[in-house]
């Protein structure tokens, strides 16, 4: 790993957190995937050697769960939704360059390779625990087959995670008032021998990781709580017939291979967190097997110096991808990741997704409605920053599209290409070359890309081409080329060449975000090959001299599709919440983040008017030394500088800060947290902390009204 800018001359891994083999996909799963293929599409525009690997997660509780409810062996469960993903993600043009799963053999030989690596190490050690035990039913309860109460916060929690309240990894025998899931019964613990991980051993080794860890800022920030305080060992095995042996013997195998006599063998498998981020590895390794190490080599990716690995995952396996996963790496002679991206949950009309109560736009209904993947890839990658929490809604989606991929993109390369064709029979005199001011607006649109590109922005990148195709609108219109065919033709053809090398570029730049229908604008303007294998430097080299007819990129979404769309899915949450009324009572298991409803009581004018809010700019940020999470700023007012704590630490990165516009409640009462004075308030929505700010150019110290 480099830590120069890209591209580098090391090869690059970008993945995507893997997917439980064990139900459909809808659009909220999609936002990691369709951000990781972007992302790997984009390092490649800036000539990056680049792989795009992910699996299916084969192993696990939730899938043993989910077979044994459907009758089959989990094997033959997670083989079905495997074969569903390989076909669901190349629908939305999510392209892998290899998609394995954990229970293939590659990954069962690597992860008993890893394992024996730590042992030799001596990272590994056996300890007596106590473990959840359902006395009526005789059996052990590994993770999610046990829930009860969190220790640290006092939420409900699953057996392995407070998925409920403060997200920390739970080790066995740590959750309180434990009771089966499967039965209902109260749990008690039992002791039992299982295999550790001393993750406490690395904690200098992950302090300094962290620190020169790239990616978004919660990635980077939200680990440090747990680096830096009690970092506690790990346990690696679980009691259970599902995933992959604990490596005893001299060969690797998977749980059903295992001899009914046991052969010497544990009776534990490897905990799931083992085996399911080496298939990044596994299936890096799958990728050179299949098109050779001279095109792409795996060792020299993941082994000695290492290449650059970037992982993109959902934000709540933040502490797998930061703490566990890198010390498993360094502690097996692995090389460590360069950057982890971490996404924001999405929302439905600003409510959660919930599965069992059918409230959700499920990947193959979407695809079923006849919608592009390109439209929804386009509202993924670009609605807010990639760690921000994102709403969808049909209402939003059309306006985006309508607004933004057909007024802007679409409409220019239309009206453009389609002026050209009809006066001049295509690009007038392509290598007469372009504007001064035309060059220099794409070499900008280039920089602003490949800024996007170091700065983990999916949202930049695909920003940097829809501005561009602005500025081509208002090109075109400044300069009515109709009027000047007559009046004045070579400024005419000068003007549409322009046009068309700006269309051309925003094929080659908007690629990554919409990679089909930048593959018909490329076609259009002549490009040679596929857009996909264009570079950033295609975007300024001459379009072809002939050119036919274009066609329309997209197409408008009528409000009565919306209509029509919000219906169905009222109807179905409708009908599954009548299902769910006629079943057994049994609680709703998924998660539902709903949006706090609007409070009731009103104020009048004159209270709103007494809160003074400002305009700041923040000047210094650093963290408050023994808080998780405070960080004292220093903000420009306008008529004065004022000393506030936020609670940001974790959520931002603090060095980042200064000469960033936020908006500041300043007549808030004086407050000392931590031994610290706080005079105002910065506000921030969401628990992300997404700071508030202005669109335009307010100054400091201007008054929010």
């Amino acid at each position: 790993m480099s830590h120069e800018e890209f591209p580098t001359d090391r090869p690059a891994v970008v993945t995507c957190g893997l997917p439980y083999a064990n139900g459909d996909l809808h659009i909220g799963h999609l936002r990691t995937y369709v951000g990781g293929d972007v992302y790997a599409r984009a390092l490649r525009k800036l000539g990056q050697e680049t792989a795009f690997v992910s699996g299916s997660d084969m192993h696990g509780t939730p899938v043993a769960v989910n077979a044994e409810e459907a009758g089959v062996s989990p094997e033959s469960f997670a083989l079905d939704w495997h074969e569903t993903y390989e076909e669901t993600f190349p629908k939305f043009r999510v392209d892998f360059d290899n998609y394995g799963h954990t229970h293939d053999e590659t990954n069962v030989e690597l992860t008993t390779q890893i394992v024996r690596a730590l042992a030799e190490n001596d990272h590994l050690y056996e300890k007596e625990i106590m473990v959840a035990y359902d006395p009526a039913e005789d059996q052990s309860l590994p993770d999610r087959y046990v829930e009860g109460t969190c220790p640290y916060c006092g939420e409900r929690a699953r057996g392995d995670e407070c998925d409920e309240g403060c997200g920390r990894h739970l080790e066995p025998g740590e959750i309180e008032d434990p009771r089966s899931t499967i039965t209902g019964n109260p749990a008690e613990y039992r002791e039992q021998t299982h295999e550790f991980f001393r993750v406490s051993a690395f904690q200098e080794y992950l302090g300094e990781f962290i620190d020169r860890l790239e990616g978004t800022p919660n990635a980077r920030n939200q680990p440090r709580e747990w680096i830096e305080g009690e970092l506690r060992d790990w346990c690696i095995t679980r009691d259970m017939d599902w995933g992959i042996d604990y490596p005893d013997g001299e060969e690797p195998r998977s749980s059903e291979n295992r001899p009914e006599d046991g052969d010497g063998e544990s009776d534990l498998v490897l905990y799931v967190w083992v085996d399911a981020p080496i298939e990044y590895v596994s299936s890096t390794k799958q990728y050179t097997e299949r098109v050779g190490a001279d095109v792409f080599d795996w060792e020299e990716a993941w082994k000695g110096e290492g290449g650059e690995i970037v992982h993109v995952i959902g934000r709540d396996i933040i502490q797998h991808h930061t703490v566990f996963w890198p010390a498993m790496l360094y502690g097996a002679d692995y090389a460590e990741p360069r950057a982890v991206m971490a996404s924001g949950f999405i929302t439905l009309n600003g409510q959660g997704f919930s599965t069992s109560r059918n409230r959700a736009v499920w990947a193959d209904e979407y695809l079923d409605e006849g919608f592009d993947p390109d439209l929804v890839r386009y509202y993924l990658a670009t609605n807010g920053g990639f760690q921000q929490d994102v709403d969808f809604s049909w209402e939003r989606f059309r306006e985006r599209v309508n607004n933004e991929l057909v007024g802007t993109v679409g409409n220019f390369a239309y009206r453009a290409l389609l002026f050209a064709h009809r006066e001049f029979g295509g690009t007038p005199d392509p290598e007469a070359g372009i504007s001064e001011e035309v060059r220099e607006r794409i070499e900008a649109a280039i920089d602003e890309f490949r800024a996007a590109v170091n700065d983990y922005s999916v949202r930049k990148a695909g920003d940097a081409a829809v501005s561009l195709a602005a500025f081509g609108n208002e090109y075109i219109q400044r300069n009515e080329p109709w009027n000047l065919v007559d009046e004045d033709p070579d400024r005419a053809a000068q003007v549409i060449r322009d046009c068309v090398q700006v269309a051309k570029a925003v094929s080659v730049l908007f690629a990554p975000v919409a990679p089909g229908s930048c593959e018909r604008l490329w076609s259009q303007v002549g490009g040679e090959g596929s857009v996909t294998d264009a570079e950033v430097g295609a975007a300024l080299e001459p379009p072809a001299a002939d050119l036919d007819e274009p066609t329309e990129l997209y197409e408008k979404i009528p409000e009565e599709r919306v209509e029509e769309l919000n219906a169905k899915l009222a109807e179905r949450v409708e009908a599954a919440d009548g299902e769910s009324d006629d079943g057994d009572g049994a609680p709703d298991s998924d998660s539902d983040s709903d949006l706090d409803p609007v409070i009731d009581d009103r104020i009048d004018f004159d209270t709103f008017e007494s809160l003074d809010i400002r305009v700041g700019e923040i000047i210094e940020a650093e963290g408050i030394e023994g808080a998780d999470d405070l960080a004292r700023l220093v903000v420009d007012i306008g008529v004065e500088e004022r000393q506030i704590v936020a609670g940001i630490k974790r959520l931002h990165d603090l060095d980042s800060l200064p000469g960033t516009r936020v908006i500041v409640l300043a007549n808030l009462e004086r407050a000392e947290l931590f031994g610290v004075e706080s005079d105002g308030m910065i506000l921030a929505a969401g628990e992300e902390a997404d700071l508030l700010t202005t669109v335009g150019d307010a100054v400091p110290g201007e008054r929010v009204r």
